[in-house]
């Protein structure tokens, strides 16, 4: 990219997605060296980013997290620099330890946010006042209130504000997105998608305490079905049931409203005609058997006017069968983790990766004043400004499910979104 600088990127969060390590040792989920480190570490390599900084709650953690990231990473690949500051210090324990490593900072720098779902609009709107970039994972916030706020900050200070919906540069996903569009007016949407009983091991601190499942995982399908239906419909009502039991029994003593499975029914209807009114099924859930051969099973079915499209993003026609464990489903396109014939890391082309790399590039771009942030609203890119249906819906979900009635979703002249 001509004239463009180098990104300065801070990342929240040291946990899982960021780093591959969960505390007790590399992750054992799909994800055992991280995904936001693993990235930045080589668009560094690539010359797009420069600096980075790590911010997490617990100091004590960054040596054990070093020494993963310099065994697994730098010890993996040719030319790999995983250095970064950190925040807290060594022997510190500070939960707004994010504002010091933010302050650090400069305007046009970037942040990118990994952290529990409770915490994302704390460090988003904090980040955006200060004129930095920000990425940040799905769901956004919890509130449909923060993320009209959220928006609205974006907007006013100029920068370049995403949810990490990966989900969007899935060549599948993205390709049915496109097909869809030929279909005609919507009728049904249809979308599961689940982890192993394990995960409920590496989010016990958190799980049905400051988020929950739908959030978690929901989010991912209700994002591709609105970015689907972007100019066509308008989601109305939502009522929301759930599945509870296993989460809050041994061994994993979840906290007692921590549900298992989470299902909305969202009821949707046409821009175009008064006549067509459709309706979606969003399922997650977080008790699936733990030995299923896929850590993420996920998969929905669209039908329109005209036709119907059926995806199923765990199988994928790859399956690899080893004699310890089994068989199992793999998922090339997400992340590459093997090294390529020169020892370098290989993974550029997946769509987590891509992700990461999408908001970096957008944000140089509008650091060298070739792009205006509100250009990227747009591109099918997932803004903050367009991914406002999505924390409706879940919102939306939560309220039915606490209060036990449907919660209707308002849209305004102006396209303004509210709750009743």
């Amino acid at each position: 990219m001509a004239n463009t600088q180098k990104l300065n990127c801070l990342m929240c969060g040291t946990g899982e997605y960021t780093t591959g390590w969960t505390g007790d040792g590399a992750s054992k989920s799909d994800k055992k060296i991280g995904v936001v480190g693993l990235t930045l570490f080589d668009l560094r390599r690539l010359g797009k980013v420069d600096k980075l900084s790590m911010v997490g709650v617990n100091g004590g953690k960054f040596p054990a997290i070093r020494k993963h990231l310099q065994d697994n990473i730098a010890g993996a690949y040719k030319d790999m620099d995983v250095s970064f500051d950190a925040f807290p210090e060594e022997g510190r324990v500070d939960p707004f330890a994010y504002k010091v490593a933010i302050d650090k900072l400069s305007k046009g720098d970037a942040v990118i946010i990994f952290t529990p779902d409770n915490t994302h609009y704390d460090i988003a709107i904090y980040a955006i006042e200060r004129g930095l970039h920000v990425l940040v994972t799905k769901p956004a916030v919890q509130l449909l209130k923060h993320h009209n706020e959220l928006a609205a900050a974006a907007k006013k200070h100029g920068v370049v504000c995403f949810v990490e919906h990966h989900k969007r540069f899935d060549p599948v996903y993205s390709d049915a997105r496109a097909r869809a569009q030929t279909l005609g007016e919507f009728n049904f949407f249809s979308a599961w998608m689940s982890q192993p009983k394990s995960q409920l091991e590496t989010f016990r601190a958190w799980a049905g305490r400051d988020s929950d499942i739908s959030y978690y995982l929901s989010s991912h399908h209700i994002d591709i079905h609105c970015w689907m239906m972007q100019g066509k419909a308008v989601p109305t009502r939502v009522v929301a049931s759930a599945a509870t039991g296993i989460a809050t029994s041994e061994p994993y003593n979840c906290v007692p409203q921590t549900e298992d499975t989470i299902t909305l029914l969202v009821d949707w209807e046409s821009l175009s005609s008064s006549k067509h009114r459709g309706t979606a099924v969003y399922t997650a859930s977080w008790t699936a058997p733990l030995k299923a051969g896929v850590h993420s099973a996920q998969h929905f079915y669209y039908m329109g006017e005209k036709g119907d499209i059926n995806v199923d993003q765990a199988h994928r026609g790859y399956d690899v069968t080893v004699d310890e464990t089994g068989k199992a489903w793999y998922n090339p396109f997400y992340m590459k983790y093997s090294p390529s014939e020169t020892g370098h890391f290989d993974g550029q082309r997946g769509y987590g990766y891509v992700s990461i790399e999408k908001f970096v590039d957008a944000a140089r771009s509008v650091n060298a004043g070739v792009s205006a942030a509100a250009d990227f609203d747009a591109h099918g890119l997932p803004t903050i400004a367009n991914t406002i249906e999505t924390t409706a819906i879940l919102h939306a979900g939560r309220i039915s499910l606490d209060e036990k009635r449907p919660v209707f979703i308002k849209t305004s002249s102006s396209g303004e979104f509210s709750l009743e």
